[in-house]
């Protein structure tokens, strides 16, 4: 079980599933090797990647844009 619980109110930080006695039903993996310990910063590459995804979403809405102005202007 994990006590990822103790400093959260009611909610596990890793799984977000309810505590009871301190505690929730996930196992220890997702808090880290360290008991409570997780990563709170994004690799180098993961902000790329995440920038990458975000910029192809954006082109995307950019060209439904551009392509309704076109069927508006007709």
């Amino acid at each position: 079980m994990c006590n990822c619980c103790e400093s959260n109110e009611n909610q596990c930080c890793c799984c977000g599933e309810e505590c009871s006695d301190g505690s929730c039903n996930c196992d220890d993996s997702c808090c880290g090797n360290s008991g409570n310990f997780q990563r709170r910063y994004k690799t180098k590459a993961e902000q790329i990647a995440k920038l990458e995804a975000y910029l192809s979403e954006l082109r995307l809405e950019v060209q439904a844009v551009e392509e309704r102005l076109a069927d508006l202007r007709k």
